[in-house]
């Protein structure tokens, strides 16, 4: 079984994605609401959350993990495979599989991401290996205004006050870095106009089909566990994946 884990809905992007490329995997979901939004916490908070997410899933029988949320990339040091018993290769996270796609790729870059994927610097330091010029674009509060609710305009608001120090005209593409964002692509889009957008989510999607097809083989079926239940994230669930049947449970 493949257990994913954000904080929240963002790793529906994933999970979406996930699921077109190998319908008949058994999936297991936590969103760890109750402690959302988790860009603005530190590294050592992200890293207790990251291994009590990872036992949530273990707990309930997944074999193998994938990290949804940029934020806890930092928090995924080889140390943590020992402490969870959890072999290299069955553990997917969003970086790796995001930064391969732009290894030809010749234009400057922006990264929008929270405080927390940008201080970690794992996207600067793979994206100056290979070459590529990249700026980091942080929007607080971004994330969590997704999980919870805010209107369209008061995206757009957000994302105008982060980008506004930027020349958009020399940039060639812009990474959305964090799950949520996707959730709020019309409000990027209304605000930046026709650059290109990247969503992570095919390429770990890739990446998870590449790694774990054909071990995990299942029924199709989708569990989704949650720390505090919200309209929002059964809004997120209804839109994203209509056609899905699914047990939502909320844990104590």
């Amino acid at each position: 079984m493949i257990g994913i884990f954000d904080s929240g809905s963002g790793g529906f992007t994933v999970l979406k994605a996930i699921r077109e490329q190998m319908p008949s995997a058994d999936i297991l979901y936590f969103g760890d609401i109750k402690n959302a939004p988790y860009g603005e916490k530190s590294r050592e908070e992200l890293s207790r959350l990251t291994i009590n997410s990872i036992r949530v899933l273990q707990a309930r029988g997944a074999t193998s993990i994938v990290s949804a949320c940029n934020s806890v990339s930092a928090s995924l040091a080889v140390s943590l495979f020992d402490t969870l018993g959890l072999a290299q290769q069955n553990l997917i996270e969003m970086v790796g599989p995001t930064v391969s796609c732009f290894k030809d790729f010749k234009k400057p870059i922006l990264l929008a991401a929270t405080p927390a994927t940008i201080l970690s610097e794992l996207y600067q330091n793979a994206f100056r290996m290979l070459g590529t010029t990249i700026d980091t674009v942080a929007i607080p509060k971004l994330a969590g205004a997704i999980e919870f609710g805010i209107s369209a305009k008061d995206q757009e608001l957000l994302v105008a006050a982060a980008f506004a120090p930027y020349d958009l005209k020399k940039y060639g593409a812009v990474i959305l870095a964090c799950t949520h964002y996707p959730l709020a692509l019309a409000s990027f889009r209304k605000v930046l106009g026709d650059l290109p957008f990247f969503d992570p989510a095919e390429a770990v999607a890739d990446r998870v089909r590449q790694q774990l097809w054909p071990l995990e083989v299942g029924n199709g079926t989708l569990r989704l566990l949650v720390s505090r239940d919200t309209p929002q994230f059964r809004a997120h669930v209804t839109k994203l994946l209509p056609d899905a049947s699914y047990v939502i449970e909320v844990l104590d």
